[in-house]
């Protein structure tokens, strides 16, 4: 399989070895998950996978129900889903987490899921509160059930630099300690951008346990196609580097895939001035947007990149992956077999 790093910013592998510009890499995308439950039309967002045993979940979030489908029960806003799939094509639902505490009461989304020592860690964050949503946790032994943590929200930046909100949130372990990844926005609550705060993997991750590794963004909307937003961080390990696949420019503007690289998980540089994945032409499936990335690399040491897309601004939201492979250590979009 050989590669080559194209002009346009996008690593595309072909199997014959041709360097053929790549418009739109996962245009034949095999997995577009979206439930309709909600709004009777595919609409899921903010894809994060796991493996846990023989299965592959992936926590994902749901909107608030059209008035003809809601039930006598149905939650008030947004909430989260969760799908079980073999082969991470075919995905089914199993569960979903509704609102369930009082900070939670106007909605839940954007999950980010963490297997630690056997037990997943989701952190989420709680919506429809404007500058004062922030990131809250819990944590389930089967991927399925939860149990959340009494003193949410447990996470929400402190500084000048930021409006005190925080959302699009991951945990990653890293040199002994838990990093917690989140986007928040400027006091003026107008540009999106994406902060790391830290705790110690014994705490009980309650809100006195994190800690900001800086008082500033650690990346922030500088490219043209970045506009006025970076978000959904999602972080990868490889060899001696984290590698950072990010979401520019805020939903249907359009969002499009990118990522950047660092030794310590807090100083980060960018790859590349163009998308890693960017969204398709007019008329193709992803021609809205390819954004809010979640990496998942399984036991195989295979690398997966699952992202949001749609082409109607929105109307409709699917679920899909990009399998990376890499060269000379950066991400490669791998053609789909």
């Amino acid at each position: 399989m050989n590669v080559r790093w194209l002009a346009v910013g996008v690593w595309i592998a072909t199997a014959a070895g041709a360097a053929e510009p790549a418009a739109n890499p996962v245009l034949n995308a095999p997995m577009r998950f979206g439930d309709e439950t909600r709004l009777g039309r595919p609409f899921s967002k903010d894809p994060s996978v796991i493996r846990l045993g023989d299965r592959y979940l992936m926590y994902f979030s749901l909107p608030p129900f059209a008035a003809n489908l809601a039930p006598a029960v149905a939650p008030r806003g947004w909430s989260i889903g969760i799908a079980e799939s073999r082969d991470l094509v075919r995905w089914t639902k199993v569960a979903e987490m509704r609102p369930e505490q009082e900070c939670d009461r106007n909605g839940l989304c954007a999950p980010g899921a963490c297997v630690i020592d056997g037990r997943v860690h989701l952190v989420y964050q709680t919506y429809g509160n404007g500058p004062r949503d922030a990131i809250c946790h819990a944590v389930s032994d089967d991927g399925v059930t939860f149990r959340r943590h009494a003193a949410n929200p447990v996470f929400r930046p402190t500084g000048a630099w930021n409006s005190g909100r925080a959302i699009d949130a991951e945990i990653f372990p890293y040199d002994g300690r838990l990093l917690l990844y989140f986007a928040t926005r400027d006091p003026t609550m107008t540009t999106q951008m994406v902060g790391v705060a830290a705790a110690a993997a014994a705490s009980d991750l309650g809100p006195a346990s994190w800690t900001l590794l800086r008082d500033g963004p650690i990346l922030a909307p500088e490219l043209p196609w970045e506009q006025k937003c970076i978000e959904a961080p999602t972080i990868l390990r490889r060899g001696g580097r984290l590698l950072m696949f990010y979401a520019g420019a805020y939903n249907n503007a359009p969002q499009q895939v990118g990522v950047a690289v660092s030794t310590d998980g807090v100083k980060w540089t960018r790859l590349s001035d163009r998308p890693l994945i960017p969204n398709g032409a007019p008329g193709e499936w992803n021609a809205s947007e390819t954004g809010h990335p979640g990496v998942f690399e399984d036991t195989d040491g295979r690398v997966y990149l699952f992202f949001q897309a749609n082409k109607d601004r929105g109307k409709t939201w699917f679920l899909s992956w990009a399998r990376i492979g890499f060269r000379d250590e950066r991400p490669v979009v791998m053609p789909y077999e």
